[in-house]
């Protein structure tokens, strides 16, 4: 499959001098010397061997003597950053069964000390630089490689060439001492014990069936406790001896340098890289293989049935077909869009039948390459009750029915239309496509051995061979998706005997009976068709909002709206309409419509849409309706395009003016959060999840997560009382922000959210319903979950504020916030072994006068709750007592101010900064000290701020425990802190 690349130099928003401080001019000063491994003229670039796919000309290709390839390129998207990504090709498949977790083990190592870095020096340098820790310097392990990532903010050419200089000496020679593999060992061991439970088991013995006899089937990333305790320096290094070589290394850098440069400090710092001994070829990762007399029919393989009592029942069973290296050709691309076409009509027909009150509350089906193991297709599906046979039966009888008969064009014609319109907003976008997605996706081509190409190749190849895609040639596409030289399956249920290994092999052996009856008819809707909302409204004012270019507009009937037309982001229209009173307007005792609201409001349609003509209406379109509802207010929200944006606005007032109560979402909706309740339980993560807001708001019924009992009183019936009064209360702000036609959508606003008739308030009791803090004079609130006994969980929170008045002091509370997070880190990662991520927030509600606070959260083991507890305690007071140094403040706040730096080059930063600020204009007054905010301070306003909100009153606390156990009272002592700091967060598995 060709993997794309778009991007083409950003134009950043023109900004007040107040709010950014303009950047230096990115690569003046740097030297290197001219590269001299670029593949030019008629060479063709070496990840374009044995392909005719053009090529992506924004790259620059280098192919070094020593093996190591690389890719270049100019983005300026966010400006002045840089984007390295630095691939090995050795993951968890080039393991011995001795080695087993060394390559992940060895990302962590290579972070904690190399040549350039010493002892607890990475992360605290590249915060110095303004990166921030686990998302701009990061890393992941995957079965077939691991891969170092740096994204660089504010990049001057001295920061540059450092930055390529550090990472050098990462990869090359980092420090494999026994003192580090002490350090190291515990946190990874952390890291393994709070990935575990119940989903955890369930994928490992799922690999294991599905992959059965290949190495991917025993080789997860994050290794055994055996092997890594086992693990030595001199094993760690022979690893690193092995793999970590020129040959199986590839560089891909974009961002806003002369991508030459990138090029020269490649070769600088890398040229002299020589492996040591012969290169080690790769292992072979098997093939999938049918057991000795299977029907080569129906082939079944190995099959596993695993008994969980919190998980919902899931059944999969895939064809699995071996993994070869292709010839990525633009013939090999039409074939894998025909397949995404055969896929996605099934895929069609399945979620059809479950919304219209199938067996099975979900079904899927997806064509995959995984780990260069193998090629599947798999079906998986959520039975809706124990009845697993009759559900199983369903989704085969749809499935048969696509191998038996050609689709109609419609069907084809239907799910082109989605391709196209998703391509085309993929070229109207690739001025912004950002260099961190561009750097990854070299990484994710050479990953899977095939190629790169620009979206304009991609649209190209798709427009000419849609037209040539038949029926037939649908259908012979869907019977090869649907062979396999074995099929696995693998039913998780919750309840004993429900299921056996032979049970499930007689069930795939079963006849199947086609199901004719799930081709979707054509029926033709167009917007054209629909009613008007109202008579177009009257605007009362229109003028500028005084910042940015934003235009406010106001309607007769109270609506209001912020408009500002922009080609910062070409090819894409942010819309926001927010009204109402959120949380705040419903019942203590209506949870579970809360919950069904964000899901099934807009599948329970509107004027004469259901979801199906929902979905065909919007075919072939750039549209959305995400449902969110806030502590304080409803917002429907929307990334849409200029040609989509009139019909957008329609299904949004349409939806306020004319709902429709389709029961059968609602009901879908109730079943799914239904079935899903038990897994709030397996893991103390988990029941984070499900309790936290709850009890943090002094058990606020409304920040409930509807229980079994609340789901089971709800109906479709009730879901309309509770939600139709809801849509007809509060004024509308309808916030625009984009590349659009300004005037041409102010009447269209006339005519769809202006037409609206005048709202009615929203009622006293509500606007003053605002959540509460608990008492901190209790004890600590104790939960249980029912997953691994090792696992465990520790919340402390302080209460802070609310309101637009308070702003800028929220702001700084980011910044004492990551003082604190660094802190905990040090502390309860480092120092005491116990947790892989602490991690420390803030929440401030704009909208409330009230309802904020700092929250701070770790995942450890049952014994080590009381030392989070005092860790967290002692870090509160000490920032009250005493004020952070210099370098304390600069590793917080040079990463924060990057981030708003980098962030407010799009619309959506600006577009959440200015909501709200049509009724209330204050919100925009701290816009002025919005940088400044989050990046300036002194050691003695964050020791103000500390004896303000964490010293003022003790912090509430929150424990999940396992079942059975009791909370453990005794601190075990947490030794010096080690000279080691923290290593990448491993990610992407």
């Amino acid at each position: 499959m060709i993997t794309f690349t778009r991007t083409m130099r950003h134009t950043a928003l023109l900004l007040p001098l107040a709010l950014l401080a303009p950047q230096a001019t990115a690569q003046d000063g740097m030297v290197t010397s001219a590269p001299q491994a670029l593949q030019t003229g008629d060479e063709t670039p070496w990840i374009y061997i044995d392909s005719d796919v053009p090529r992506d000309r924004e790259w620059l290709w280098g192919a070094m003597d020593n093996g190591l390839r690389y890719a270049t390129r100019a983005n300026g998207v966010p400006p002045n950053q840089i984007s390295i990504r630095v691939r090995i090709d050795a993951g968890s498949l080039h393991e011995k069964d001795s080695e087993r977790g060394f390559a992940h083990l060895l990302e962590h190592l290579t972070f904690r000390e190399s040549k350039y870095l010493g002892q607890a020096e990475a992360i605290p340098t590249w915060q110095r630089l303004g990166a921030t820790f686990g998302s701009d310097t990061n890393a992941e392990t995957s079965p077939t490689h691991t891969v170092y990532k740096l994204d660089l903010p504010n990049a001057t050419p001295a920061k540059v060439e450092e930055s390529f200089k550090l990472i050098s000496g990462m990869i090359r020679e980092p420090v494999l001492s026994a003192e580090n593999l002490a350090a190291e060992i515990p946190i990874v061991l952390a890291e393994k014990r709070e990935r575990g439970g119940p989903a955890v088991r369930v994928g490992d013995k799922s690999r294991e069936t599905y992959f059965a006899g290949q190495l991917l089937g025993v080789r997860s990333p994050i290794g055994t406790e055996e092997t890594l305790k086992a693990a030595t320096a001199e094993a760690m290094q022979a690893f690193h001896d092995r793999w970590y070589r020129p040959e199986n290394t590839v560089i891909s850098v974009a961002g806003d340098f002369d991508p030459m440069q990138f090029a020269g400090l490649i070769e600088q710092y890398f040229g002299d890289w020589q492996g040591k001994g012969p290169l080690t070829p790769a292992p072979d990762f098997g093939d999938p293989v049918a057991p000795p007399g299977a029907d080569p029919d129906n082939p079944i393989g190995e099959v596993a049935v695993m008994v969980e009592p919190d998980l919902q029942r899931t059944f999969s069973y895939i064809y699995l077909r071996p993994w070869r290296q292709v010839k990525d050709t633009v013939a090999y691309n039409e074939g894998r869009l025909a397949d995404s076409l055969a896929i996605a009509i099934i895929q069609r027909r399945l979620e059809a039948r479950a919304r219209a009150g199938g067996s099975f509350l979900y079904a899927g089906i997806s064509e995959d390459k995984v780990s260069r193991s193998a090629n599947l297709t798999s079906i998986s599906f959520t039975p809706l009750t124990a009845d697993w046979r009759k559900a199983l039966a369903e989704v085969r009888g749809i499935v048969a029915d696509a191998k038996m008969t050609p689709p109609t064009q419609e069907e084809i014609d239907r799910e082109a239309a989605e391709y196209d319109s998703i391509f085309v907003s993929l070229v109207e976008q690739r001025a912004v496509m950002a260099g961190s997605a561009l750097a990854d996706e070299v990484v994710s081509a050479v990953d899977i051995r095939e190629a790169v190409a620009a979206p304009e190749t991609f649209l190209e190849v798709f427009r000419s061979m849609k037209d040539k895609v038949t029926p037939q040639e649908i259908l012979e596409r869907t019977r090869n998706l649907l062979k396999g030289d074995v099929i696995r399956a693998a039913y998780v249920t919750p309840a004993i005997g429900e299921a056996t290994e032979a049970d499930i092999t007689a069930a795939l052996q079963e006849e199947v009976v086609p199901a004719s009856d799930v081709r979707l008819a054509a029926k033709s809707i167009s917007f054209d068709e629909l009613p008007p909302v109202g008579e177009p409204g009257t605007i009362l004012s229109q003028r500028p909002l005084g910042i940015l270019g934003i235009e406010r507009v106001e309607f007769a009937n109270g609506t209001r709206a912020l408009l500002w037309s922009n080609k910062a982001e070409p090819g894409r229209v942010a819309v926001r309409m927010r009204f109402g009173a959120g949380l705040r307007a419903f019942d203590s005792d209506q949870s579970a419509y809360i919950g069904l609201g964000e899901s099934a409001l807009v599948g329970s349609g509107q004027g004469e849409l259901g979801q199906e003509e929902l979905d065909r209406i919007t075919t072939g379109r750039v549209m959305g309706f995400n449902v969110e509802i806030t502590d304080s207010e409803f917002v429907f929200a929307a990334q849409t395009r200029d040609a989509d944006l009139d019909d957008q606005l329609y299904l949004f007032a349409n939806k306020l003016s004319d709902p429709r109560w389709d029961p059968n979402p609602v009901l879908r909706s109730k079943a799914a959060q239904t079935l899903s309740y038990a897994g709030y339980a397996t893991s103390p993560g988990a029941v984070l999840q499900r309790d936290l807001d709850y009890f943090v708001t002094d058990q606020d019924g409304r920040y409930k997560t509807a229980d079994t009992d609340d789901l089971a009183a709800a109906t479709p019936d009730g879901f309309r009382e509770v939600w139709a009064p809801l849509l007809e209360q509060g004024e509308i702000e309808v916030v625009i922000f984009g590349d659009f036609d300004q005037a041409r959508t102010i009447e269209t606003l006339r005519k769809t959210l202006g037409a609206l008739p005048p709202r009615k308030p929203i009622p006293v009791k509500a606007l003053a319903s605002v959540p509460s803090f608990p008492n901190v004079d209790s004890e600590t609130i104790v939960r249980k979950h029912r997953g691994d006994a090792n696992q465990a969980a520790a919340v402390v929170a302080w209460p802070t504020g609310g309101g637009v008045a308070g702003l800028p002091e929220s702001r700084q509370l980011e910044i004492l916030v990551s003082l604190f997070n660094n802190r905990l880190v040090d502390a309860m990662r480092e120092r005491a072994g116990a947790s892989y991520s602490p991690t420390v927030f803030s929440n401030w509600p704009v909208d409330l006068s009230t309802g904020g606070r700092i929250t701070a959260l770790a995942q450890l083991e049952p014994e080590d709750v009381p030392v989070f507890f005092a860790a967290a305690d002692s870090i509160a007071r000490d920032l009250a007592a005493n004020p952070p140094s210099a370098d304390e403040l600069e590793r917080a706040t040079e990463p924060l101010k990057q981030q708003i730096t980098r962030a407010s080059t799009g619309n959506l930063f600006w577009l959440y900064q200015v909501q709200g600020s049509s009724a209330n204009p204050s919100r925009l007054y701290s816009l002025r000290t919005l940088r400044s905010d989050y990046s300036e301070t002194t050691p003695e306003r964050m020791q103000a701020l500390a004896q303000r909100y964490l010293a003022s009153r003790p912090g509430w606390r929150m424990a999940i425990i396992p079942e059975g156990q009791e909370l453990a009272t005794t601190v075990r002592d947490i030794s010096p802190a080690p000279v080691a700091r923290v290593p990448a967060q491993t990610t992407g598995r």
